[in-house]
């Protein structure tokens, strides 16, 4: 069936659904973007309740570990490179803007290989990368490791804050009816997750992708599969999305990294749900080449991200939102992040929080 042809009749399943109430929740912070942006919130009946849920990797980054990387680059005097998201994320007495107004050393890079060419250009300097994210950019770091070993850079390492999201998909069981799985994601991963959170516990999702006829067809996809009644997992991204993922990926992380439990922002601490450097590769790993002390963020009590992050809240239920927390000025990660469903509310939903 042509494209056209498919989301057409998707959006005709969804307009005219009328059935119980069905809570979605798109897990993925890319998919609240685009969703909003393509204008799909606006064809859902009022019976289809979208939820933004906990996949943007900056937005469920604790403010533990953004107090870490302060410490790094102001006590340690490390040189910090990181995605530019994480810059303006606050920690419990700030960001890393923060102490690089103070004059940390804090560097946007593209890519961990990257940061792996800084330390090679400034032997002088010990340079930490900020290694946070989900299963797509995981490998990225332990490429950069793996290659810093291999040449011998002995002033590289990470600060791990990689996850993994099987576990949190328990984690959020009854907060949605069902999930909009990640397609990103799931090119590493494959189906068998999901097939495990269905046949173990059940758990339905439909994979989706991110142009509005993609989005639309998952939609629909839900709709139907719920209507019958039975746990579900499907891929309606087939043409990036194998059964099988990518299982050249799995093995290089596997063979650097092993499963530890990890903080996630709002869901609390999940087993098994991080990824650590393995001992052999100890002298990567920023908290222990470091003495890095067990720390512990205090949130600012205004900030409702936790919330948002589980589903419970919208972020027009905030009472900073759009006010003293906008993407100029934020309290919460939510809305520093480009993935994060406060800033797609501030920047896509005035017509829904303003209502």
């Amino acid at each position: 069936m042509p494209i056209n042809e498919s989301a057409t009749k998707a959006r005709d399943i969804i307009t005219s659904y009328n059935g119980s109430k069905l809570r979605i929740m798109e897990v993925c912070g890319t998919h609240t973007h685009e969703i909003f942006k393509l204008g799909i919130r606006r064809l859902l009946p009022d019976s289809i309740e979208l939820i933004s849920g906990p996949g943007c990797p900056v937005c469920v980054t604790p403010i533990s570990y953004i107090d870490e990387a302060v410490m790094l680059a102001l006590d340690k005097h490390v040189t910090i490179t990181t995605f530019g998201d994480l810059i303006r994320v606050p920690g419990t007495e700030m960001s890393l803007a923060g102490a690089r107004s103070k004059g940390a050393k804090v560097n946007v890079v593209y890519s961990p290989l990257d940061s792996l060419e800084y330390a090679k250009k400034h032997p002088d300097e010990q340079v930490v990368f900020l290694a946070v994210g989900f299963e797509t950019t995981t490998p990225g770091s332990v490429i950069s490791v793996r290659e810093a070993q291999r040449t011998g850079v002995q002033n590289f390492s990470i600060l791990t804050a990689n996850k993994t999201m099987f576990n949190a998909y328990l984690v959020l069981k009854g907060s949605a009816d069902a999930f909009l799985y990640p397609g990103h994601v799931s090119t590493m991963t494959g189906m068998a997750d999901y097939y495990r959170l269905r046949d173990e516990y059940g758990i339905s999702g439909v994979v989706a992708g991110f142009t509005g006829s993609e989005v639309l067809v998952a939609l629909a996809a839900i709709i139907k599969k719920v209507e019958e009644g039975e746990p579900f997992a499907l891929n309606c991204y087939p043409a990036v999305v194998t059964e099988e993922g990518s299982p050249t990926a799995r093995k290089l992380v596997d063979s650097l990294m092993e499963p530890c439990d990890s903080e996630w922002r709002g869901l609390g601490v999940i087993k098994n749900s991080g990824l650590k450097l393995r001992s052999e590769y100890s002298e990567y790993d920023a908290r222990i080449k470091f003495d890095l002390p067990e720390l512990e963020g205090t949130p600012n009590p205004a900030c409702r991200c936790g919330e948002v992050l589980l589903g419970k809240f919208k972020p027009y239920d905030c009472k900073v939102f759009g006010k003293g927390c906008t993407p100029e000025h934020p309290i919460g990660a939510c809305m520093v992040s480009g993935e994060g469903a406060c800033s797609a509310f501030y920047k896509y939903g005035g017509d829904i929080w303003n209502r």
